[in-house]
């Protein structure tokens, strides 16, 4: 594996695992509450913090995505921050160095997964709850309304790795005009890639020459499928592509479950484009299909 693949790929874990030793582990609840759109380029992405307040898992923290694990001063709503601003939050947080980290959301496990993504990214483990929220209420277990007692902040590591999961619109432009290898993957829904559906970005449809792999068809009743159906479905939709993969969605959300859902079948040749269709849409210039529109639509 490549040096991407720095850890053993224990990335999920189970509410019952979680709620037998509760106290073994560091619980980070990462939603953002994100509407459905109105009307083409309607965004309106908020803090999910109301949402962990009205419930949450005991001992749990908010970590907000649109907030401090956010870069500061960009156009976008969900760029990854520096690996040091990223350290920093999570000691802002009160999470030790050797914390047994599991993060968790109210979603389809996207969220949990973004920061999932970007804390492997620099070399920090932590696992996502498989099913979040919704599976962990279904089985009845404890849960805690309002404000969390305070964390006493720790000391943010420093001299983080970057293991380069990411990638940037110049390099995805480079895939499409053919200057690089690779094969770009859309996570969101059939309709959004097909263009047949309200979008919240600029335009509709996907970069040219996408495959189209849902995030959401890699989940059965909320929790992720196995390893050999993932495979199956990873297969179909990506046969006889070139490597690396390069996913993106519409804001590097929904990707990074993907991502996780691929690093569970043993794929260590992915990257996550983090503007995704937010950053490319809004600008013109740049290629984009809907289905029906040439041949580059797969």
């Amino acid at each position: 594996m490549t040096e991407a693949a720095f850890r053993d790929e224990q990335v999920l874990i189970s509410a019952e695992e979680l709620a037998s030793d509760p106290g073994a582990h560091t619980v980070l609840h990462a939603t953002v509450t994100f509407p459905k759109p109105r009307f083409d380029g309607d965004y309106r992405p908020e803090s999910g913090h109301a949402t962990w307040r009205a419930a949450h898992i005991p001992g749990s923290v908010h970590a907000d995505l649109l907030g401090g694990f956010s870069a500061p001063d960009t156009d976008l709503h969900f760029s990854r921050p520096a690996p040091d601003d990223l350290a920093a939050a999570l000691a802002a947080l009160g999470v030790t160095p050797d914390a047994d980290l599991v993060i968790y959301d109210d979603g389809g496990m996207t969220w949990a997964s973004r920061l999932w993504w970007m804390l492997r990214n620099i070399g920090i483990s932590a696992r996502v709850l498989d099913g979040g929220f919704a599976r962990w209420t279904a089985l009845d277990l404890p849960v805690e309304t309002g404000d969390a007692a305070e964390r006493r902040a720790t000391t943010a590591r420093t001299e983080l790795p970057d293991h380069g999961l990411w990638r940037d619109r110049d390099d995805v432009l480079a895939v499409v005009s053919g200057d690089a290898p690779g094969t770009l993957v859309c996570a969101l829904d059939a309709e959004q890639f097909a263009g047949t559906a309200t979008t919240r970005y600029a335009r509709r449809g996907h970069i040219s020459g996408s495959r189209n792999l849902p995030a959401k068809s890699l989940l059965a009743d909320g929790v992720l499928r196995s390893t050999d159906r993932i495979a199956e479905l990873a297969e179909q939709a990506l046969a006889d592509t070139a490597r690396p993969l390069i996913l993106y969605c519409g804001g590097g959300v929904s990707a990074c479950l993907v991502a996780l859902a691929l690093v569970r079948t043993g794929h260590d040749d992915i990257a996550v484009y983090d503007g995704s269709l937010e950053e490319w849409t809004a600008d013109p210039a740049l290629p984009m299909r809907t289905l029906g529109e040439g041949k580059g639509d797969a």
